[in-house]
């Protein structure tokens, strides 16, 4: 659907945008706050844009674990519009932004089943204190949303995209601050109550902040350490419940870790919809090289693991009452720079510099990879259980087969500067983030023609930009 030029949109139009949103779970489009048996209550900004928490702005100065140039790069086009259409069918249940995506249960809610047909990566811009929304399929970046009010102070990096796709979390490791965007109209709030979305509509068109109605909610943590080095940095989203009455996830929760005085990191559950604090646990004398914790990933248990920058392994126990963490040494060689955790549960960790290896859970071993020594940043594992590694050093892509622990081959890039970030897309297809300016979208079946997007300014990622790390450890609902 194309949206007009004026940055407004009806706040009441029936867009097929989103689970809440499908024919077949109800008559019309949702309100920005509904019931509390399964519905959607959103939180509103503060005039200061915080919702907890002290806003506070750090220093000019750049993290010193990031070694990439910050040369801006080339431009990117222009998009025509922030929300593509979906295309919807009587015959499938609904697809979310997550690989191939857990299935809704026929007969959900009051009608038949449509899909929800679209796709984003979400790139932070770690030069300017944004966040850029691309849909994978058209390669077209359809928008760009500030995420804090200090510009590249905030150093925007993190991100985390829930498991329907309806919203990121972005953190601002300069800040001390998180950020959640809507993926879609129907879930942007209107906050002027003029009967409108005022929202970016391509890469060019960045509100300022705090006007942006798919912003939906910020927070500020209260007690963050006051640098850049402390900052949110590992983050992931849980799965949430799923509800056959508005054919939607409900309780969709974040967690992330950032390091607070005296070294202790304090590893957090937010609200997904509200950015409340419900859980905050301390992990006294973090062991991370001084920086937060620096990686989080969901495992199919629920549980949520973060990694310290060459330092060591946490699980957060989810399933205990009360919630506590398992800590785990790292041996010397690991070197843990991006980390990611795979569906039998394993984390995976890529050296810099050093191999990249897995931790065996059932027999709480370490298996490092042969033959894939090298600085190596960011990670992911596709649908064939095929993990991707950003390499730096040498520059490149790496691909190993997780289920026999073998190395499959080191691919070339037509251009590279800091390959840093890699996620998969809804279609199967793997993104790789190049710190410099671009992204590659690479069909694994056929690396060598790989498709380059531009995506203007410094991006420093190593997290889940689309969501795929949810679903591949996340079972279907019902």
């Amino acid at each position: 659907m194309r949206m007009p030029n004026t940055n407004r949109v009806p706040s009441t139009a029936s867009f097929m945008l989103t689970a809440l949103a499908l024919a077949g779970c109800g008559s019309s489009a949702p309100s920005d706050t509904a019931s509390e048996d399964g519905g959607l209550t959103l939180g509103t900004l503060s005039s200061s844009g915080t919702m907890s928490g002290t806003d506070s702005n750090a220093s000019d100065s750049k993290d010193t674990d990031s070694n990439a140039s910050e040369d801006s790069a080339p431009d990117s086009a222009d998009s025509t519009a922030s929300d593509s259409a979906n295309s919807t069918t009587d015959d499938d249940p609904p697809k979310f932004d997550l690989g191939d995506s857990p299935d809704v249960p026929g007969g959900c809610g009051a009608g038949g089943d449509v899909e929800v047909d679209e796709s984003f990566i979400w790139v932070p811009g770690t030069s300017d204190g944004t966040v850029a929304k691309i849909d994978t399929r058209t390669m077209i970046e359809v928008a760009r949303y500030t995420i804090g009010p200090s510009g590249g102070t905030e150093s925007a990096s993190r991100t985390a995209v829930s498991g329907d796709g309806r919203f990121v979390v972005v953190n601002s490791r300069g800040t001390g601050r998180s950020t959640a965007v809507a993926a879609n109209i129907a879930d942007c709030i209107d906050k002027n109550a003029d009967g409108m979305i005022t929202t970016s509509q391509n890469a060019t068109d960045i509100l300022a902040w705090d006007t942006d109605e798919c912003v939906v909610w910020s927070t500020v943590h209260a007690n963050w350490g006051g640098s850049a080095t402390a900052g949110p940095r590992g983050i992931t989203w849980t799965i949430g419940d799923w509800n056959e009455a508005t054919c939607s996830f409900i309780n969709q929760k974040v967690w992330l870790g950032y390091l607070a005085a005296a070294g202790n990191a304090h590893l957090i559950r937010l609200d997904g919809t509200s950015g409340a604090l419900e859980e905050d646990l301390i992990v006294a004398g973090w062991v991370g090289s001084g920086y937060a914790p620096y990686g989080g990933a969901l495992d199919p248990q629920d549980r949520p693991w973060f990694t310290g920058l060459r330092g060591e392994l946490v699980r957060v126990n989810t399933d205990n009452d009360p919630i506590d963490v398992t800590r785990i040494t790292q041996p010397g060689n690991i070197q843990s720079y991006g980390m990611t955790v795979d569906p039998n549960g394993d984390p995976w960790m890529a050296g810099c510099s050093g191999p990249v290896s897995t931790y065996d859970v059932a027999t709480a071993s370490w298996i490092s990879i042969p033959d894939t020594s090298a600085c190596h940043r960011g990670m992911a594992v596709d649908q064939d259980f095929h993990v991707w590694v950003a390499s730096n050093g040498p520059c490149e892509l790496v691909e190993i087969d997780g289920e026999t622990r073998t190395l499959i081959a080191k691919h070339q890039l037509p251009q590279c500067s800091t390959p840093i970030g890699v996620s998969v897309d809804v279609d199967g297809y793997v993104w790789l983030v190049d710190q410099a300016g671009w992204a590659w979208k690479i069909d694994p079946n056929n690396v060598p023609a790989m498709e380059q997007v531009l995506v203007t300014g410094n991006h420093y990622v190593y997290s889940d930009m689309t969501g795929g790390q949810l679903k591949s450890v996340t079972n279907p609902p019902g």
